[in-house]
Parts: C-alpha cells; sequence; structure tokens
C-alpha cells in the first residue's frame, strides 16, 4: 500500500513521512537542486525537533525555513511516502493477518529456557469481528500515514455503525474533506485529528450537528481557527486544544447563537495563557463542567475582569463549572486561591506545581489550601474528606491566631474564613483564655504528636506520642527528638506528614512555632536526617 514517489508527486507544504517510519512526519518545505550534490532533493521540515540534520540552511546556502535548528533534512523522493487513503488504513490495521514468522515470534520462556508458543485464545474470532467493518464502532489509525480520507458516497454503507475514529499522527490537513468524512459516517460523535497539521482554511466546513467529542491537541490550531469552527459544531460536548500555543482568546456570551451552549469540557493544557482576563472570556460559558488550564503561564487569578468589582455586583462566573485544573503554572499568591470560592459549583481543583502549593518555593501546605476553599472535595488528585476538611480548618485557625491574635483587620484582609471557620468550629482565642486560666489548665493547651523515626541511619525506633505546647519552635523540637530517639551525632529533620497529601511537608523554619507550621492535636511528625 506504499504511495506513488515521483519527483513531480512532491508539492511545497505537501505532508509526507518517512519511508519505514510512518511516526516520522514532516512537510515539504523546498524542492529541486542542492549545491554540492546531483539530482533533485526534497528538503522536508521534520515536526519534531532532532528528526533533521539543519535548519534548512547548509553549507551557508539557505534553502528553506525550518522550524528549529534539528528539524530540517533533504532526502531523496524514493525516501517519502505520500500516504494512503482510509479505506487502506483500516484494511493494513483490521484485514491484514499475522504472518508465519510473526506468529513464530510470540512465545514465552519456559523454566528451563525454552520457548513455548503462544496461541490467543478467541484471537480468530476477534480478528473476524474487526475485520467486518460493517461491526466496528471504534477504528484507531494513528499513526498510519493517512492522507487522504478518499471520502465517497459508499462511505457509510462500509462503516455504518464507526462512533470513534483516531486520526491521531497522520498526514490530513483539509477540513474541507473533513466535514464531507462526518457527514458521510452516521454515526460518528467523537474525532482525534492531533498531531496533524490543519489548514487554516475552515470557511468551507458544514454543520457537523453529530460530532460530540473533538480532539485537536498539537494540530497548530489558533483561537482564531476555534471560533471559526465552533460555528460548525452546534453539539459539541468536549473540544481537547492542548500543545497549539494559544495565548489569547475571544468573548464568549450564552446569548450568541455561535457559542458552544453544550460545551462541557475544555482542554487547554500545555498552551501559552498568562492572563487571567482571558480565561474569564469563557466564564459565561453555560454548561462548563470542566476546564484544563495545566502547563500554562497564569499568575493570578481574580473574579471578574475588574478585580475590583465586587462579586455581588457581576453574574457568577462559570456557573457549572466543577473542575478546574491549574496545575504546573505560576500562581504564587493567596489571593488567588480565595477567588476560586466565586465559582458556586467549583469542587474540584488542581493546584500542585504552583509556588503556591509548595513550601519550599514559599507556598503553603495542603492544609491551608483545604481550609481556605470553601467548596473543595478533591484537592490536586485527592479526595477532601469531612475529617480532612474539618481538621484543616481547626489548625488554619489556630495557626492564624498565633501570628496574629491582636490584628483583626490584618486578619479580614488577608484570611476572608478566618472568622467564619472561628465560629464555625467554636474556637475560643486561646491567648485570651491562657491569660485568665491558672497552671491548673495549662495541659488543656497541649498538643499530642506522634513521632516516627525514618531515618535510613538511625535504625528501628518505637513510634513515640508526646504532649508539647504549641508554642515550642521547629528548632527546639529538632533538639527534643536527639534525646527522645537518643540520636548521637545525626542531624534530624522534621517533615509533616498531611492526610490526603503524597508527599510531607518540610519543616525546615527552626523559628517557627508548631502552630504557625499548622501543627495540631494528632499530627503526625516524620524524623528523618540531614543527607
Amino acid at each position: 500500500m506504499k504511495a506513488e514517489s515521483s519527483n513531480d508527486s512532491f508539492e511545497i507544504g505537501q505532508r509526507v513521512h518517512s519511508l519505514n517510519d510512518s511516526r516520522r512526519v514532516g512537510t515539504v518545505k523546498y524542492v529541486g537542486d542542492v549545491e554540492g550534490y546531483s539530482g533533485t532533493w526534497i528538503g522536508v521540515d521534520w515536526d519534531q525537533d532532532g528528526d533533521g540534520k539543519h535548519n534548512g540552511t547548509v553549507n551557508g546556502v539557505f534553502y528553506f525555513n525550518g522550524h528549529s535548528q534539528s528539524s530540517a533534512s533533504f532526502v531523496r523522493s524514493q525516501n517519502l511516502n505520500r500516504g494512503i487513503t482510509l479505506l487502506q488504513a483500516l484494511e493494513l490495521r483490521y484485514r491484514t493477518t499475522s504472518t508465519k514468522d510473526e506468529e513464530d515470534e510470540m512465545y514465552v520462556l519456559s523454566a528451563g529456557n525454552r520457548r513455548v508458543s503462544i496461541q490467543l485464545l478467541g484471537g480468530d474470532k476477534i480478528q473476524d469481528k474487526l475485520s467486518r467493518f460493517e461491526e466496528l464502532t471504534s477504528a484507531s489509525l494513528s499513526y498510519l500515514g493517512v492522507s487522504s480520507l478518499g471520502v465517497s458516497s459508499d462511505l457509510g454503507s462500509i462503516l455504518p455503525n464507526l462512533k470513534l475514529l483516531d486520526l491521531t499522527g497522520n498526514l490530513i490537513s483539509d477540513w474541507e474533506e473533513i466535514g464531507a468524512l462526518c457527514e458521510q459516517l452516521p454515526a460518528l460523535t467523537t474525532l482525534n485529528l492531533s498531531c496533524n497539521s490543519l489548514s487554516s482554511d475552515i470557511t468551507s466546513l458544514p454543520q457537523l450537528k453529530n460530532i460530540r467529542v473533538l480532539v485537536l491537541n498539537n494540530s497548530g490550531l489558533s483561537w482564531t481557527q476555534v471560533e471559526i469552527l465552533r460555528r460548525s459544531l452546534p453539539g459539541l460536548e468536549e473540544l481537547h486544544l492542548m500543545g497549539n500555543m494559544i495565548s489569547a482568546l475571544t468573548s464568549m456570551s450564552s446569548s450568541d447563537d455561535q457559542a458552544f451552549n453544550s460545551l462541557r469540557l475544555l482542554n487547554l493544557d500545555d498552551n501559552c495563557i498568562s492572563d487571567w482576563s482571558e480565561v474569564l472570556k469563557l466564564s459565561q460559558l453555560p454548561c462548563l463542567e470542566q476546564l484544563y488550564l495545566n502547563k500554562n503561564k497564569l499568575t493570578h487569578i481574580f473574579h471578574s475582569a475588574n478585580s475590583n468589582e465586587s462579586p455581588k455586583k457581576s453574574s457568577d462566573p462559570f456557573p457549572s463549572l466543577r473542575c478546574l485544573l491549574l496545575g504546573a503554572n505560576n500562581i504564587g499568591d493567596l489571593a488567588s486561591i480565595d477567588a476560586l470560592n466565586v465559582f458556586p459549583q467549583l469542587v474540584d481543583i488542581r493546584l500542585s506545581e504552583n509556588p503556591i502549593s509548595d513550601p519550599v518555593r514559599g507556598g503553603v501546605p495542603r492544609f491551608v489550601l483545604v481550609a481556605r476553599l470553601t467548596k473543595v472535595q478533591v484537592l490536586n488528585g485527592s479526595e477532601v474528606r469531612a475529617r480532612e476538611k474539618k481538621d484543616s480548618e481547626i489548625r488554619y485557625v489556630r495557626m492564624v491566631m498565633s501570628k496574629l491574635n491582636d490584628k483583626s483587620e490584618e486578619i479580614e484582609l488577608l484570611h476572608p474564613r478566618f472568622y467564619e471557620l472561628k465560629k464555625l468550629h467554636g474556637i475560643e482565642d486561646e491567648r485570651a483564655s491562657a491569660e485568665n486560666s491558672g497552671p491548673k489548665n495549662m495541659a488543656s493547651g497541649l498538643l499530642s504528636i506522634a513521632l516516627k523515626c525514618v531515618g535510613p541511619s538511625m535504625g528501628e525506633k518505637p513510634e513515640l506520642t508526646k504532649k508539647l505546647p504549641g508554642s515550642i519552635t521547629v528548632g527546639k523540637l529538632k533538639i527534643l527528638c536527639e534525646n527522645f530517639f537518643k540520636l548521637k551525632s545525626i542531624k534530624p529533620r522534621l517533615f509533616l506528614q498531611e492526610e490526603g497529601s503524597p508527599f510531607p511537608t518540610a519543616l525546615d523554619d527552626e523559628t517557627a512555632t508548631l502552630l504557625d507550621v499548622g501543627i495540631c492535636d494528632g499530627s503526625t511528625l516524620l524524623v528523618d536526617e540531614e543527607s
């Protein structure tokens, strides 16, 4: 099923792949002579950096612009493939029977190091079912070199039940052909065109009323093209746009008859959005439940384009949003965390790999995030149970009281949930009560803390539970741990183990008190050793 390969077969802008490697995909940028070499050469700019040898300039002579210093190369026409049709790819994937040599390669080694052939149970029945195209409901044709969808009037009768089609990493670019394909496949609802270099001309796309899920990751699509696309996708529920270098969006209103009014999931991971006001342009989409913004360049979150505007004066942003993924951005302020409380349905939040969630980079531990987020039920992929929520809120209130007990104005400004949580959990002013209490009540202010030795040089030591005042510093506790566990010539390092957090939090500020770092009654500390 190899396509023709002759010099006049290749045109500038044509998508091709290497003859023996359908995953090595690129775009023809030059056809002609190369100084110092005989014959005609095809200049290809490969999609993946490193697949080429230069940037389109050889021996000081410019031929074309490669997108990187090692993405371009010159290839003889016989070493390139122009691709195959959709039906040829289906034949190749689902009707090609394994050869005798391939079957001989299917074996396991016995205890005596002898080959034992494998026979797939029911393999013939599975292969027979897959080979009947009229019964296929899903087809994966990724990286098979599909360059033409070969749309014909009988395609619908050949694939009448096809609901999902994965065409990742092929040579497809023509939107008109894509539209015709969708019209010919009446059952098709999910289409994956990721890693195809799609044309910027989308004007001829018909109405694709049956498409519910469209995946366009790493396809070079701009938001302007997305705006044109949405006019043809009235029923779209999921749109994936990862890795498209998108930095700016346009406003979408629920009153706009061309808006994504059925859209429930929008994936914008791994793009270049840096300003939250761009994200707010999506805030009135009525059905949007999941918004993925991992690996962008966001630094700050606010509830409206005018960050000074009261939430009560503006309509609720993101009225249906339940899941917001913000991992691996550059968010570093607690005001951004508080702003998330304005979104009325938001319960699943990802903030990992941001400065605010990393105490080593000046961020706060998990319990502070749990306490400040009013409705959170899942944080960084981990469920926030009722017990963790309550404990986190109590720890947070006590931490604030230990730092700002007499500074009510500063508390209201920096800790908007403090008084609400203090009242909710019936927490009294511990400093005031301590002044009015005698020595007989001092024990009531002690924290019960579990201490576990985990250092490799410490040996096996039993876990200890100690009652300690919340005012003791981390540095003092380290000295006490040396005595508790009889650690000779070992400098301990303390970590707070928090429920729901995959990694313990290092306690490296020796001047901070236990209350300052969020330790409360029942906390567990890991005693490790300095590396």
